[in-house]
This record gives C-alpha cells, structure tokens and sequence, in this order.
C-alpha cells in the first residue's frame, strides 16, 4: 500500500515538474533606446584635428611619451581601485550562483539522539500504554530529507536573471574604474608636466633678471643709472622668486597623486618623476567614433542598463510571488529505540509528495513589493536615461573645449613672439641709455606672463583632450586587459 502511494505521488508530480516550470511571469527585459544626435558638436579648426574613426583603446600612446606608457602599464596591475571592484566581481558572480542553486533539489541528512521520560500526567496520559512499558526510553533518529520547488512561474529564474545582470553591472562598475583610473593618472601626468615647464620658465626667467640685476647694478655704480633702478631690478627678481614655492608644492602633490593611483607612499615616485621632462605633444589625429557607438563604449551607460535589466527582472520576481507554488518534498529514515535497530528494515519511516502554497491573504505585502519593485524599475530607467544625456553633454562640452583650446593655443603662440621682440627691443633701448627700467620691467613681466601662459594653455589642451577620450568611453578595456580581469 505504502509503495503504491509513494509510485501514484511520484507519477503525479513528476509531469508538473517537466511542464510547468517553462512559465516565467513578468515584463521580459527589453534595451531601452533613445534618440541619438547625428554628429558632435564644436570640432578644432586647426592643429590637431578630430575625426570619426574608431576610439583608440591606446590613446595616451599617441602623445609619445614613454613615461606616461610606462605608468599605464603599471596602473592595470597595481590600481588598488581596479583590485576593489574585481573583487565585487566576484561577489555578484557568488550571489547569481546561490540564487540558481534555489531551483536546484535540495537535499539533507540529519541524525539524532535523546533520552527522554514522558510525564504520566501530560498528553500520554489519556492513552493507555502497553503493560510493563517504561516512560523512560532512548530514541533514535536518522532522517534524510530532500525538496524541490518546481518553481511554476518563474520567481526563482527570475531572481537568477536579476543576480546575472547584477554581475554585468559589478563588471561594467569595474570598466569604469578602469577609464577613470587611467584618465586620472593621464590628466595628472599632463599637469606634473605643466608644473614642471612653468617652473623651468619661471627659473629662466630668475636668471635673466639676475643678469638685469647686475646690469644695473654696474651702470649705478658708473653713474648711469639711478637707484630707483636697481631697487626696481631686485623687485622684479624677489617677485619672480616668490612664485617658486607654489609651483614645488604642486609639483609634490601631481607626484603624489599619480603614486596614489599607483598604490605607492608617498614621495615615492619623487626620484622618478621630479626631473622635467617635455610638456607632451598633441596627436596630429584624434578618433572619436560617432555618437551612436556611445551607449556601447561607455561604462556607466552599460553599467545603468544593467542595473535597468536586474530591476525589471526583481518586478517578475515580485509577480511569480502572487502565483501558486509547488515543492516536492520527500523524507526518508529510521527511527528505533535501540542503536541496534538503527538501520533495521522494521525501523524505517518516508514521506514523499508534493506541497502546494496558495498565497491567500499577506495583508497588503505582495502588492506593496510590486508596486515598491516597478518603482524601482522606473528609477532604473531614468538613472540609465540621465547616465546617457550626461554621457552626450560630456562629449559635447569636452568637444567644444578642446576645439577653444587649440585656438587659444594658435594665439598665445602669436602673441609670444610679439612679448620676445618687445622685451628684445626694450633692453637693448636701455642699454643704449634710451628708455628708463621700467620699460624692460614692464616686458618681462609680460613676458614670463605669456610664456607661462602658453605651457599652461599647452597643459590644458592635453588634459582636455584626456577629458574628451574619458567622456567618449576609450581606454578601460586596455587597463583591464592589463589587470587580467575576466567579466
């Protein structure tokens, strides 16, 4: 009788197990899409130009400097950042897989032991109990229990789907890390090398006003020139001086910045990096795609459509929980008064069939998790919305700067030359006795201005240019291949 129970239970169950669980309740997720513009905005007219080719995964190659290369290489491998979100990697690919595991049949043993005296004035009391039986007693038990949710209508499988797209967002979070490390070691390196030429303009330019300085200092004692003169001559020198300190302090902390992203003390990079080297040169070409490719490339715009795709896919778990559900449950032992009965025939005990919940009455809860659920989709969507416009209002500002730059970079070098001949001009008229200090006070004022200037509008083109490539989304899958991550 018992074996026929247990074979009806199991013919039964087992067809619902193979039919119904291709149900799956819930919106299905679908890429959202939004209008693109046709091209980007402001483009340089002159000097380095863009044009729409594919992004260069390798961009800071294109400058030529074999140092910024160099520390690249080491950011991928190093970056305590890019080690941080491998390791949430890690975590959404552990949850996707404890969530897949609940629509797996599940299966425990447990064995156990007692020694128990029943009271002879409880519940056994209003039963007669076998002649000569004792109310104290061991007892054995070992049971091996086992079940499975059939999950009918998805809720499991959308829990998996959700935890899947949680592990494309942790991968794409980590691609993001990866574009900012490298646009932020890249952008530090361009201002160390701005520093450092400012600072070698502003030392050039001690010593030629010390050379002033005892120029004048020769023709005051000749009685040619005034004290006013050299009282001038030692001002403009004190002043220049006083720029020193400013520029040092920036040049430790650029230095200690890249060390950071590096994950170095500090100073560490200082033997490296504090001798100057050449302010970078501008590519003569920069790709930078179409706008189209950008929902595609950018890690925050894939990282908000993957959080989009695990939203909607919690609003089908919160769906499936108003659904029946079906376990198929089963428990098999034995259960002795002796431990030499403990795996006897005669001691055997099971269970087997299905169990079916009907959610009923949960006071309001279901429908307050599915309303909370599309909310939250609703969120998504417009968090990957905003993530998109900010992405094209990036490119566009980023576009419209660097085309500025390059024309203010064509200026200030026009207008250099003209400081250079002024300042020329006015020495030599001093040294002809012509003009009074002053004048040659004034020109070299404005030129070590405008020589500055020009190293600092140089520093911002290349800092701008590495905001465009950061805004277009190229770079972190180089990084990443460096770091060895696998999504």
């Amino acid at each position: 009788m018992k074996k026929r129970a247990f074979l009806f239970a199991t013919a039964c169950v087992l067809p619902l197990a193979a039919v119904l669980p291709g149900c799956t309740v819930g919106p299905d997720f679908q890429r959202p899409h939004m209008a693109t513009p046709q091209r980007w905005g402001d483009e340089p007219k002159g000097g380095s130009q863009t044009y729409s080719g594919a992004i260069d995964t390798r961009w800071w190659r294109s400058f030529g400097d074999a140092e910024l290369t160099g520390l690249v290489d080491r950011l991928g491998r190093q970056n305590l950042d890019l080690q941080i979100a491998a390791q949430r990697i890690r975590e959404a690919r552990s949850q996707m897989k404890a969530a897949a595991a609940a629509g797996l049949p599940q299966a425990n043993w447990s064995g156990s032991y007692a020694y128990r005296q029943l009271s002879t004035q409880g519940i056994f009391s209003l039963a007669e109990p076998r002649p000569d039986a004792s109310m104290n007693f061991n007892l054995y038990d070992n049971v091996l229990s086992s079940s499975w949710d059939l999950d009918l209508f998805g809720g499991i499988r959308r829990g998996v789907e959700a935890q899947r797209a949680n592990q494309a967002a942790a991968v794409a979070a980590r691609r993001a890390a990866a574009l900012a490390a490298v646009s932020d070691l890249a952008t530090s390196y361009m201002q160390l090398r701005g520093v450092q030429a400012q600072e070698a303009i502003l030392r050039s330019n001690i010593a030629l006003a010390e050379k002033n300085l005892k120029l004048v200092q020769d023709r005051f004692v000749n009685g040619v020139a005034t004290k006013l003169d050299v009282s001038q001559a030692s001002a403009q020198m004190a002043s220049m001086k006083a720029g020193l300190p400013d520029l040092e302090s920036g040049e430790a902390a650029l230095i200690n910045a890249i060390g950071l992203l590096l994950s170095e003390p500090p100073r560490a990079l200082e033997a490296e990096l504090e001798k100057p080297g050449p302010q970078p040169k501008l590519p003569v070409g920069v790709p930078v795609g179409v706008p189209g490719d950008l929902t595609r490339r950018r890690p925050d715009v894939l990282e908000a459509e993957a959080r989009l795709h695990a939203a909607t896919a919690e609003v089908g778990v919160a769906t499936a929980a108003f659904y029946p559900d079906i376990t198929l449950a089963g428990n098999m032992g034995t259960e002795s008064f002796a431990a030499s009965d403990f795996f006897a025939l005669p001691a055997k005990q099971f269970s087997v069939g299905p169990t079916l919940n009907v959610p009923v009455f949960q006071g309001g809860r279901l429908i307050a998790t599915l309303q909370f659920r599309k909310a939250a989709q609703q969120e998504a969507f417009l968090t990957w919305r905003h993530a998109l416009l900010s992405a094209w209002r990036e490119v566009d500002d980023a576009m419209t700067a660097y085309a500025k730059t390059q024309s203010s970079q064509t200026l200030t070098g026009q207008a250099l030359l003209q400081n250079q001949a002024a300042y020329t001009a006015a020495t030599q008229r001093y040294s002809q006795g012509a003009t009074d200090y002053l004048n040659v006070v004034a020109t070299h004022a404005a030129l070590l201005s405008r020589e500055s200037t020009v190293a600092l509008i140089q520093m911002r083109s290349e800092t701008t240019l590495v905001s465009l490539y950061r805004a277009l989304g190229g770079g972190w899958d180089y990084a990443e291949a460096v770091a060895g991550a696998h999504p």
